[in-house]
Formats: structure tokens, sequence, C-alpha cells
């Protein structure tokens, strides 16, 4: 069993919001206050609505270590569906497309934006990887890809502290735990060093899965139940 066994904590949009509030100048606050109603009032129809213009500029108002967060509450406040995440994702740059994965998991409820998960973990771009396994990735992803987006984190060297629930979804895995062997071999075998979060995974996997616990039984040994 790999799927979660509760869903990861769901982002607070308010909360998020009051937090880069503080952390902006007055002008970046009014933009973004500004921003977000409007968004909130008319997501538009048209070929190009107000609001995402205001995604493109973000980063030139509020600052690259602020633009993610703003254009994510941006996506949130349109209630910007699939199609539009996956527009934006194709045409945007990697900021952009870093802001619409950290949005998913506040605007996509279901498994329909899997594909934009799947195509960011075959990027190089290691920001863009990181933001790919975050809680959306953790709620929707199958076994098999989800043990092969850790592979992709430990490969490119994304710590794997972005993995969101990495130790719920590992506990127990022992597909994840030969795999991460196979790995180390390699690498060791190739003469570089084994990456200290591939060793930390791996313990990981020796907890027993969420909802279960090992008691040992009379006879000695351990039993699950």
């Amino acid at each position: 069993m790999n799927h979660p066994t509760s869903a990861p904590p769901q982002p607070d949009p308010a909360a998020i919001r009051r937090t880069l509030a503080g952390q902006l100048d007055a002008d970046a606050r009014a933009w973004l206050d500004a921003a977000l109603a409007e968004a909130a009032e008319d997501p538009g129809t048209g070929p190009l609505p107000a609001w995402e213009r205001r995604f493109a500029e973000a980063g030139r108002v509020v600052g690259a270590d602020h633009a993610d967060t703003a254009r994510v509450l941006l996506l949130h406040a349109a209630g910007a569906g699939t199609a539009t995440l996956t527009r934006l994702y194709q045409e945007g740059s990697g900021a952009e497309r870093r802001a619409v994965l950290d949005a998913l998991a506040l605007t996509v409820a279901g498994p329909d934006a899997v594909g934009l998960v799947e195509d960011a973990l075959r990027a190089n771009d290691t920001d863009i990887v990181a933001a790919a396994v975050g809680p959306y990735a953790a709620r929707h992803l199958d076994a098999h890809a989800w043990r092969h987006a850790v592979l992709k984190c430990l490969f490119t060297g994304v710590p794997l502290t972005a993995v969101a629930q990495l130790a719920e979804r590992a506990a127990g895995d022992g597909e994840l735990d030969r795999m991460l062997a196979d790995f180390a071999a390699e690498r060791a075998a190739a003469g570089r060093a084994v990456p200290a979060d591939l060793t930390a995974a791996r313990a990981l996997t020796e907890a027993a899965p969420p909802g279960r616990t090992t008691t040992p039984p009379a006879g000695g040994g351990a039993k699950e139940n």
C-alpha cells in the first residue's frame, strides 16, 4: 500500500494571504488587494482575462521572492480550472509554471491535473521538480509514479524535504526500498557518494504503514495487526 491514508493538510488561502501581506510594502499590498479582488469579481471569459495580466506581472510588482505566492493566490481567487491551469503552465515562464504546480492543491480537487505533475517530473529544472512533488502529488500520484518522483528528486538533487507526505507514503513500501537500494548500488559502483536523503528515505520504508502496528507474539518475532 502506498497511497496516503489521509489527505495532506489543505492549504489555507486566507492565512497565506495574511502572511504574504505582512512581507510586502504598501504599494505591493495595494496591488495584491486589487489583483485578488479583480480575479474574484471578474475571472473573465475573454482570450486574456485581466487577472492573467496580473499573474504575468507579479514578479515585477511584488518581487521574485513573493511572486510564487501571489500567483498561487491569484489562481485560487480566480477559481482557475484545469484547462486554464494547463494553458498557463504550457505558455508560462519557469516561475509561472512553478506557481501553477504550487496552486494545484488549492485549485483542483481531483486527479484531473496529474498530467501537469507528470510533465513537471520530466523536467531538468530542480525548482519545477520540487514544486511537482507537493501536496497535490501526494494526494493523487499512484504508487508507481510517486516512487519514480522520489527517485527523480534524488537524481536531480532536490531535497526530499520537498516531497509532501514522504514519511506516510514511504512507510512499509518495500518496492520503494528496493528501488532506492538499486540506485544506491549504482552510485557506489560509479564511485559516487550516496545522498544522505536516500539513506533517510530507506529508513522511512521500514516503518509500519499508517494504521498498522507491530506487536511481538507470544512465540517471539513480530506480527502485524
